[in-house]
């Protein structure tokens, strides 16, 4: 999990809720000091186990580039409400989600973490590209994640007995919806048992352990179990991605531990997209190398905001 340094807000960034048609959802709003926005507005989504917090070292430093930078929990994660149904989990209507956040903001440029990559290419594919300004793929890759991490996720699945989803929000067996007390419980389980103690280990502040517990158990138990399944069997959409045309650009860590190195510059040519491999960094840059991070976001929606083809503002019903 994405694990911050500081939960302490800059001057300039505030919590809010963006209300759209398909729900509200909990925010961190940046603005520039001079209060004037000239620039197209942008919004960073977080990826699996993460919230709107995982971007608090670069918000205002985006901010300062004269626009409005919103980063928000995905439905289900921390402090956005879960959907009514396990059909809110599918890739399809959290993209539609991200479309409507993008609507209600004025955002132009998407930022996707980890999950949210793959989430934000839903949007961008389901709108096919129109008035998408740009799109950075943040540690995320071209499908379904392998490796040490999949593992990882597979056995939680196996913890907590919930290992049959088809990875698209449809539960397996007899189609029933599982027990959400016993999912929390199991949770509260892998916590204490696993990831605080590395957390602990790892030498994080006592204060910061404490958000991670409360965000953990913030999420909505269903979501966490859909979300893994869908990362563990996304398509490989990078064809179609790179038919838009929508500026891409690629950033990770020179040593990301989800997605590999190698597959992401893979992924990054195939889009014909610009890339970033940050030197120490490995899966959350905004974390790990702020002022990198926000430098290359900065010159790269400055370069698309110059050219000269710029398309309208996203527009419609999601």
């Amino acid at each position: 999990m994405s694990t911050p340094t500081s939960l302490d807000l800059p001057d300039g960034v505030r919590r809010t809720t963006i209300r759209t048609s398909r729900g509200n959802f909990a925010a961190l709003e940046a603005a520039p000091a001079s209060g004037v926005c000239e620039r197209d507005p942008a919004l960073l989504v977080p990826g699996y186990t993460g919230s709107k917090e995982d971007f608090i070292p670069v918000l205002d430093l985006l901010a300062d580039d004269s626009r409005q930078v919103v980063a928000i929990d995905m439905r289900g994660q921390y402090e956005t409400a879960g959907p009514d149904g396990p059909g809110g989990y599918a890739a399809a209507a959290l993209g539609a989600d991200i479309l409507t956040v993008m609507q209600a903001t004025g955002a132009r440029h998407l930022v996707g973490h980890s999950y949210g990559g793959l989430i934000g290419r839903e949007a961008v594919l389901a709108g096919s590209g129109a008035g998408f300004g740009s799109f950075t793929l943040m540690s995320s890759g071209p499908g379904a994640l392998t490796g040490p991490r999949a593992a990882e996720l597979r056995a939680m699945l196996a913890v907590l007995g919930a290992g049959g989803d088809d990875g698209h929000g449809n539960e397996q067996g007899d189609g029933g919806r599982p027990d959400r007390a016993a999912l929390r419980d199991g949770i509260a389980e892998i916590w204490r048992a696993h990831l605080e103690p590395q957390a602990v280990a790892a030498g994080v502040p006592g204060h910061i352990v404490a958000f991670l517990d409360r965000r953990m158990r913030g999420n909505d138990p269903e979501g966490l179990i859909l979300m893994a399944a869908h990362m563990l069997a996304a398509p490989d959409r990078t064809a179609e991605l790179a038919r838009l045309d929508v500026p891409v650009l690629v950033i990770y860590g020179e040593d990301d531990n989800a997605w590999s190195p190698d597959a992401q510059e893979n992924m990054a040519r195939r889009l014909g997209a610009r890339r970033l491999c940050i030197p120490a960094a490995v899966h959350s840059p905004a974390i790990e190398a702020p002022a990198t991070t926000a430098s290359a976001l900065t010159r790269f929606w400055g370069a698309t905001e110059a050219a000269p083809s710029r398309p309208a503002a996203v527009t419609g019903t999601a």
